[in-house]
């Protein structure tokens, strides 16, 4: 199949629909598929993955290579680029702890991102504006164009590296746990989409949320940058400002309207148009279900983290473990370097109490 969608499909394109729109037609055509899927069962199940499941050993073991790749780039570029940069701007020992770990998903995400906004705004296809048009054409084992294929390895292999990332290199937070099982949903995503050649949604997919990322550390950065070297600085509290209320309304836009109205629309309603027969379409649906679920959930975080803006005039990750203590006696590090030396025995107190240690932050972890 080439990049095109080709001449076989609608050429209308429909307008999207509403919330209303989404919930009545989804909940009829997955009623109509579950009283149509009478056979519905492990044997079908299983018959269903061997005949239209097709990858390669050649693109599993690329995958595991690429993320390895991930895991040593990150590390090499946090210890000639990122801890070099926190001791050059002279950061507080507590934010010069986490800093790498956002500067490393900004590069990334801003790079995937891009990538995803070329493939759906600088070619031919048309996944954006017309959402059906993902399973237009749409045939069992069809090839998939080598630009999404990119794509796929590239944010495949990222989500890979990310559950080891998450739980062994990142700063342990509240909501980690969650975060584990978004990497896991993911991956399943993307790998499950692109053996059945469900690519076209895909791609959609990653675009509406890896914008949030981006706004998210780049807000988290210039919140570390705004107190260094024992100064002030206006500009990124100017900026970290603006990185919040832009990653609030575009989480609301992309993840809970974009997301749920044109992927969710298109995946439970038009893929049955186009594909009555569409191979495991309850179990994809119910993984973007999930999806959704996990945004909303996050959603109340940033509901919080607005409401502490506008009581307490301070941007913080509100995901963070309270950390007062710690945040003092990293603040006294820059004034008594003797402190170091306290500081390890108390760590070593901490270490004896069962706790973990992540980017310089020690805290409990509960998966």
């Amino acid at each position: 199949m080439s990049s095109h969608t080709g001449g076989a499909g609608p050429v209308d394109v429909e307008p999207m629909p509403g919330y209303l729109d989404l919930i009545s037609k989804a909940s009829t055509a997955m009623l109509d598929a579950c009283r149509d899927c009478s056979n519905c069962g492990l044997e079908l199940s299983t018959r269903t993955l061997l005949d239209n499941a097709y990858i390669t050993v050649y693109e599993v073991a690329l995958f595991f290579f690429c993320a390895f790749l991930w895991t040593q780039v990150r590390r090499g570029m946090t210890e000639c680029l990122f801890k070099p940069l926190a001791l050059r701007w002279r950061l507080l020992p507590k934010d010069a702890a986490k800093m790498p770990e956002s500067g490393w998903k900004l590069v990334f995400y801003s790079m995937s991102w891009s990538y995803s906004t070329y493939l759906l705004f600088f070619t031919s296809y048309p996944f954006f504006h017309d959402p059906p048009s993902v399973f237009y054409n749409w045939k069992s084992g069809m090839s998939v164009p080598v630009d999404i294929a990119i794509a796929y390895l590239i944010q495949g292999s990222f989500y890979g590296h990310s559950i080891y990332a998450t739980v062994y290199m990142d700063a342990w937070r509240k909501d980690s746990a969650v975060m584990v099982v978004h990497h896991i949903i993911t991956l399943a995503l993307i790998c499950f989409s692109y053996a059945f050649r469900y690519h076209n949604v895909g791609i959609l997919v990653l675009f509406l949320h890896d914008i949030n990322d981006i706004q998210l550390e780049f807000t988290k950065l210039n919140v570390y940058l705004k107190s260094r070297g024992g100064c002030y600085y206006l500009l990124n509290d100017v900026l970290s400002n603006m990185g919040s209320v832009s990653f609030s309304i575009t989480w609301f836009w992309f993840r809970l309207y974009w997301f749920p109205l044109k992927v969710l629309y298109a995946t439970c309603v038009s893929s049955l148009q186009s594909v009555p027969n569409i191979p495991f379409y309850f179990f994809f649906n119910a993984l973007l279900l999930a999806l959704l679920l996990m945004n909303i959930y996050w959603f109340l975080f940033i509901v919080i983290f607005v409401v502490k803006v506008l009581k307490m005039k301070e941007v913080n990750d509100v995901r963070e473990y309270e950390d007062e203590d710690g945040s003092r006696e990293a603040a006294g590090l820059l004034r008594d370097p003797q402190a170091e030396n306290n500081d390890d025995d108390a760590g070593h107190h901490i270490s004896a109490q069962g706790k973990n240690v992540q980017n310089g932050i020690t805290k409990d972890k509960h998966l």
